[in-house]
């Protein structure tokens, strides 16, 4: 096998083109995961089964159906019934929203995990509910479940690569066109594979760093 740095060379405009796409679904897919996920902990929460029990079935249906079939549900089935997205929108829709039944999990451990003490302290201040929750509960919880949060932002991180199925030209999508159109595969595959590696590195060195500053 003969490695040709100029296929490299050619590749790399490509592959700045595919990173940028990649980290916008990372960065949007991570927010879109966070949010609703502390959205379905907190409803999860409400003393009402009327509540509890459609949030509980429609998150352990996304958690257990896999994300490239969602990605085909959302990209082809939804035009049927005259709701379209872009192939990017969806795919950042369809990462955020699997994604966001996991960290469900992760804030309800951690709302669980804040002591007892914290919520009796905020019944004696007389704190309304809204407040007991922003100022109190929250900020604890959070603190606890970075590290978990963190994980799976490189996981999904790992699954953008799917995207590739609906269209999207992240960075192994732009590295299948240009294998396919040069006839040259090993050089933008293995770019891509080090990419990911050195991403997912510092990734992980970023949320060491956060959960020492937490913690500290």
């Amino acid at each position: 096998m003969n490695w040709d740095w100029s296929a490299v060379s050619d590749f790399m405009p490509h592959f700045w083109d595919g990173l940028l796409v990649t980290l916008q679904i990372l960065v949007l897919g991570s927010l879109v995961s966070f949010g609703l996920g502390l959205v379905w902990a907190l409803l999860m929460r409400v003393p009402s089964r009327w509540v509890t029990w459609p949030v509980g079935v429609v998150t352990e249906f996304i958690r257990n159906t896999p994300l490239l079939v969602q990605l085909f549900f959302l990209f082809y089935v939804l035009p049927e019934w005259n709701i379209t997205f872009s192939a990017l929108t969806t795919g950042v829709v369809a990462i955020g929203l699997h994604y966001s039944t996991y960290t469900m999990q992760v804030y309800r451990a951690g709302i669980e995990g804040v002591p007892v003490g914290q919520w009796e302290a905020a019944t004696a201040l007389n704190l309304p509910l809204g407040r007991t929750w922003t100022a109190v509960i929250l900020p604890q919880a959070i603190r606890r479940v970075v590290p978990a949060l963190g994980n799976y932002v490189i996981s999904m991180l790992k699954d953008t690569p799917l995207l590739m199925a609906i269209t999207v030209l992240e960075m192994l999508g732009e590295a299948r066109l240009f294998s396919q159109q040069n006839f040259q595969f090993t050089e933008p595959l293995t770019v891509i594979g080090v990419a990911f590696i050195i991403i997912s590195y510092l990734a992980s060195l970023a949320l060491r760093a956060l959960e020492r500053r937490l913690v500290h």
